[in-house]
């Protein structure tokens, strides 16, 4: 103070700006914004949602929502990874923890069939925050919100414990005793009446291992497909891949969607075919329900018979895959868990085999979109029933003397007779859980080292980034100690010889991170299953984008979400009457 005036010279009063609400996934500094609009031009060029921009000139200038809504697209959180200055930050970890207290880990997200490259941050056991990680074959820089914001849902609601029902409810118990009471059931239990389901976040190694234990008991009754999809694997993965690969997206002239609402159930995959869309020269045309995708689209209609009329060429669309240079055919679940699945998919290899006779090597028309990040590796392993063997919805309406549900809650369990016997393993109490009479506690995908097998058929390994809790153990080490208890004992007691017996019978999966060449001669095989449909509607394969599965429900950020669009939605129907 002794030597100058203790006031400022500067005589302009400070900027100031309110912080603005964009959700329960963005917190908001907006007086450190510098206006720099790189938040503004992602969502709008990028995501394709006009929901940010800038209001007021010169100094009153401000980045905000139009309305003082949250923003509700299923990639706006990555606004926070362009921000240049903290303006814009991620609010459901925001001063949890410094960075330099966490392990980072690096694996493969699963909340979708993508299977976009991530990094787990952990604290101890605890999964703090996903990151991003670089990809250009799949996810490029970016990842939807649910895969980014999904953590807290691994941390609630969790199976710590062995349970067994007795007197009607669940109760606690030991690995040795619920083992054993699994073990005895499948000792008594005739072979064609033992039955298993696996869902959608279950890893390779332990669908591998429940069949093997299966097929030593003489059961044939198993099923990935726990959506009821017409999906197989004669046709090789052909049939059930999207074999031309992501990346060659940025190459199609005309694209047919059948069935899909790829915003919904593929964001990152949606996001291409937009930036293929604003770059010119392509035709997109959609059978199935009307949905927002953020690029323009011919709506053909909303049922099969449009998918028949196309093979048999009577639609102008037709003659444009025809012509065209780079088609892509894109079959969705939605197309295929009716009851003319079989026949829809054999109208699209037919499609897809007339509009590819003058297709160069390596370009693949015919596309399968998956929701399921476990679909295609349970298809790779032969997790389907084999000859005689029952199918989901089968053994759902059969009562069985032992149904195992490995990680599937989205199977209608609601619909399993009360005289079946039901075996839960998982790592939540969900659907499943609340049906069985055995629980065992698995890990879910951060607490394991597991391989997915993406839509494209690429082969990837998460990594074990922390460890399930209470006495939970991972999936396939469960399925080893009850082959014991059944006297049917596993021929591997590691991870390691797990996987030198799987790549054996499938070599393919070895190839981790390649998409193996398919044979499309057999897609004529494929063709030949295209029968007479109904005119029954494609159903959507995923209705609410933030609750497909047991770890999304289970996030109280998800619900939330879920809550805010729904709740935007029902405002717009309203102003729509």
């Amino acid at each position: 103070m002794a030597y100058g005036v203790g006031g400022t010279r500067y005589d302009e009063n400070k900027r100031a700006v309110e912080d603005k609400y964009l959700g329960p996934m963005i917190k908001t500094s907006m007086t450190r914004c510098i206006h720099c609009t790189r938040c503004v031009r992602f969502m709008t060029e990028v995501a394709g949602v006009e929901e940010l921009g800038l209001i007021g000139r010169g100094e009153d200038a401000e980045i905000t929502t139009y309305l003082e809504n949250g923003m509700l697209s299923e990639m706006s959180a990555n606004v926070n990874d362009l921000c240049p200055v903290g303006a814009l930050t991620h609010r459901p970890w925001a001063h949890n923890a410094r960075p330099w207290e966490l392990k980072k880990t690096q694996s493969i997200d699963v909340m979708d069939a993508l299977g976009s490259a991530i990094r787990v941050d952990t604290r101890g056991r605890e999964v703090m925050r996903i990151l991003p990680r670089n990809n250009d074959a799949i996810n490029e820089e970016w990842i939807s919100d649910k895969t980014r914001h999904v953590a807290d849902g691994l941390r609630t609601q969790r199976l710590d414990q062995p349970y067994v029902r007795r007197d009607g409810k669940l109760q606690p118990t030991s690995w040795d005793d619920a083992l054993a009471v699994v073990g005895e059931k499948l000792k008594s239990a005739k072979p064609n009446r033992i039955g298993a389901i696996a869902g959608d976040l279950v890893g390779i190694e332990e669908m591998y291992a429940l069949k093997t234990m299966l097929g030593s008991l003489g059961s044939k009754n198993m099923d990935c497909r726990q959506d009821g999809a017409a999906l197989t694997t004669e046709a090789g993965r052909a049939g059930y891949t999207f074999a031309n690969t992501l990346a060659r997206i940025d190459e199609a002239d005309v694209i047919l969607l059948i069935g899909t609402n790829p915003r919904l159930e593929a964001p990152i995959m949606n996001m291409r075919i937009r930036r293929r869309w604003r770059d010119g020269d392509v035709r997109v045309a959609l059978i199935g329900p009307q949905a927002d995708l953020a690029y323009d689209y011919k709506h053909l209609g909303n049922d099969a018979t449009i998918v028949a009329e196309i093979a048999s060429g009577e639609r102008k669309i037709a003659k444009k895959l025809g012509d065209a240079k780079a088609p892509l055919v894109i079959v969705g679940m939605g197309a295929l868990t009716g009851s003319d699945g079989a026949a829809v998919m054999g109208h699209a290899a037919a499609i897809a085999g007339a509009a590819g006779k003058d297709m160069p090597d390596g370009w693949q028309v015919l596309n399968v979109l998956h929701t399921a990040a476990a679909r295609v590796g349970g298809l790779d392993v032969g997790f389907v029933p084999g000859e005689g063997g029952m199918t989901t919805a089968q053994m759902l309406a059969k009562p069985m003397d032992l149904l195992y549900l490995l990680g599937a809650d989205d199977c209608g369990v609601g619909q399993i007779p009360s005289e079946t016997f039901v075996v839960y393993q998982g790592h939540h109490g969900d659907a499943g859980a609340h049906r069985a009479d055995v629980i065992f506690p698995g890990a879910a995908y951060t607490e394991k080292s597991a391989t997915y097998v993406n839509t494209e058929g690429r082969a990837q390994m998460t990594a074990r980034a922390a460890f399930p809790p209470g006495q939970a153990k991972e999936d396939w080490a469960i399925l080893r100690a009850l082959s014991a208890h059944a006297g049917k004992v596993l021929p591997f007691d590691t991870i390691e010889a797990l996987r030198q017996k799987l790549y054996k019978e499938v070599p393919v999966l070895m190839q981790l991170d390649a998409v193996p060449e398919v044979d499309t001669s057999v897609l004529g095989k494929l063709a030949d299953t295209a029968a007479k449909v109904g005119d029954e509607a494609f159903a959507e394969a995923v209705t609410d984008f933030y609750l497909t599965n047991s770890i999304s429900r289970a996030s109280a950020i998800m619900a939330e979400m879920s809550a805010l669009k729904n709740a935007k939605t029902e405002q717009a129907l309203h102003a729509a009457e």
